[in-house]
């Protein structure tokens, strides 16, 4: 088929991007680019739409790219004008409401069908041969996974970059409002469609009145002064933490990995904020028997498309030729690679997570981290979380500039933070797979939080966070309660020499609204209630261990 195209060049603003970058394949062919074309919704509503292509005679598969962050920087360089440049068809779409499209935005009502109303329009243009791919990072997975719900039968692979197929996992932990991460996912929403000037002084705004923000009394609401008025979708989104609530039907896709055909190639970062989806999308598609690959590096949400971009555009292209191109000539030689922490290397599996045991520790009196297990549940240590002066967040998976491994000796100085350290290990302790806690705890009031993380102590007494989760009393009462807290999953190295710590607290603030003490919603709270938080000695730390060697045959 013949590729007539117009004579236009990527925007300026790619191409000074794309010679900025190092490390990258080299350019194949030189770059067309066909601007502003108007797609029809499935409510007719114009999508706007640019065209990337090879400047070449032939056909060339296509990828669908759609957004609703614009078709800018870094969209226009990250993925129209480089993988144009190796040989496809990228198509560069704002979704509705977003970027000149016409409509409504909404946090994820229209993808699907405005997804196979774009490869509808597809079908009909002279370049398009049939051969499908989509790909793209964050909320432009989760539109990848709403046309997957009934994928059409051009679409041949699948890459999905830190990608979210949950929004109300993304909103809220265990009844948790995650509220920074919250606010800038509508800062994002917001304004990075509009350009980079209003994206960046909005940024600069969110960023000088978080403190005010994050301390409001009431809280709802009070994100309109750094956001420019009121977020609709926002405020539904922060306002109803359950998810079997009737607002978030339909929002989860997770039934598209379960029973998914397409091949589909997954990347996330162990600091990146969907990792827990990213690990539970690789979980679906394996059980679905779907052919897939999946990378996870030592990477945040922002830093995988930057520091880590290299490995992250070097498998997305090795996994489009290979399904779209029929050249697998670039495609590892195992399913999984991790990158291990500790060690600073990168391990090839044939699966994640691998077979393994689990080891537990538990605390001990005197701040003690040890493998005996106790031989009662009485209570071992208490603490005091005011919600006036919460405890800080600091590092771990946020999408601000904050976030990833950080030095935690500060934090655990706070009265509020409780510390368990194991001795210095006298050999190498690898951990792959899912972290979790057992906890018993009690409280005065009923109603606390609890932050739990695994942090790795070197030598000189650095701590540096791991992984880490919360979890949520509802008690009402003093009576102990029982929670097991998922603290996400890593592959890490601690050291010989190094210890294990094991920190406890009652809240991240503002990672997580601050728990006000109550039962009241963290949204219509205006009272707090400090909350004296009190751990029991049955409490364990559980660690994905190696699996232990198999016992020799008998002769």
């Amino acid at each position: 088929m013949s590729t007539r195209t117009p004579a236009g060049r990527p925007p300026l603003s790619a191409r000074w991007l794309r010679a900025t970058w190092r490390g990258l394949p080299a350019r194949r062919y030189t770059v067309g680019w066909e601007p502003g074309l108007p797609v029809p919704a499935a409510d007719g509503s114009p999508l706007v739409t640019d065209h990337y292509f090879p400047r070449a005679e032939g056909e060339f598969p296509t990828l669908l790219v759609r957004s609703p962050y614009g078709r800018g920087l870094p969209w226009s360089a990250l993925y129209g004008l480089l993988f144009a440049e190796q040989g496809f068809h990228v198509v560069v779409q704002s979704c509705r409401g977003t970027g000149g499209s016409g409509g409504a935005f909404h946090l994820w009502r229209n993808e699907a069908a405005d997804a196979r109303a774009t490869v509808s329009w597809l079908r009909e243009q002279p370049w398009f041969n049939g051969v499908l791919g989509t790909v793209g990072p964050s909320y432009l997975g989760y539109v990848q996974w709403a046309l997957a719900l009934d994928p059409p039968p051009e679409l041949k692979a699948m890459v999905v970059q830190v990608g979210l197929h949950d929004p109300q996992a993304l909103f809220h932990t265990d009844g948790a409002l995650a509220l920074e991460n919250a606010l800038v996912v509508g800062l994002g929403m917001t304004y990075q469609h509009q350009g980079l000037a209003p994206f960046v002084k909005a940024t600069l705004r969110l960023h000088r009145r978080l403190g005010e923000i994050t301390r409001a009394r009431p809280l709802r609401g009070a994100y309109t002064s750094a956001l420019g008025g009121e977020i609709p979708w926002l405020d539904e989104a922060m306002a109803h933490p359950d998810a079997t609530d009737a607002h978030w039907h339909g929002a989860s896709l997770a039934e598209s990995a379960a029973r998914l055909r397409v091949p589909t190639a997954l990347i996330s970062g162990w600091h990146d904020v969907l990792v827990d989806q990213t690990l539970g999308q690789y979980g679906r598609l394996r059980r679905a028997g779907c052919d897939t690959a999946l990378l996870v590096g030592p990477w945040t949400h922002t830093s995988a498309l930057q520091q880590g971009w290299p490995e992250v555009f070097a498998e997305s292209l090795a996994w489009l030729r290979a399904h779209l191109c029929a050249d697998p000539s670039g495609l590892r030689p195992t399913p999984v690679r991790v990158h291990v922490g500790g060690e600073d290397t990168w391990r090839d599996l044939d699966a994640w997570p691998q077979e393994t045991a689990t080891a537990s520790w538990h605390p001990a009196p005197g701040g003690h981290l040890i493998r005996q297990a106790p031989t009662a549940a009485e209570p071992l240590t208490t603490f005091r979380y005011d919600p006036a002066d919460p405890t800080p967040s600091l590092g771990g998976t946020l999408l601000s500039r904050t976030a990833g491994g950080r030095d935690n000796r500060s934090l655990e100085a706070r009265d509020d933070v409780l510390t368990f350290t194991s001795a210095p290990l006298t050999e190498p302790l690898d951990i792959l797979g899912p972290v979790r806690a057992h906890l018993t705890v009690s409280t005065d009031t009923g109603h606390a939080d609890v932050f739990t993380r695994l942090c790795d102590v070197d030598a000189q007494g650095r701590s540096v966070n791991v992984c880490d989760g919360l979890g949520r009393v509802r008690t009402g009462s003093q009576e102990p309660s029982r929670l097991t807290v998922p603290m996400s999953a890593t592959a890490h190295r601690f050291a010989a020499g190094h210890r294990i710590r094991w920190q406890i607290s009652g809240g991240a603030h503002p990672r997580y609204a601050r728990n006000p003490g109550t039962g009241r919603s963290v949204l219509d709270a205006t009272e707090f209630t400090p909350v004296h938080i009190t751990l029991h000695a049955d409490a364990a730390l559980l660690l994905p261990a190696p699996a232990p060697a198999p016992a020799p045959a008998l002769d």
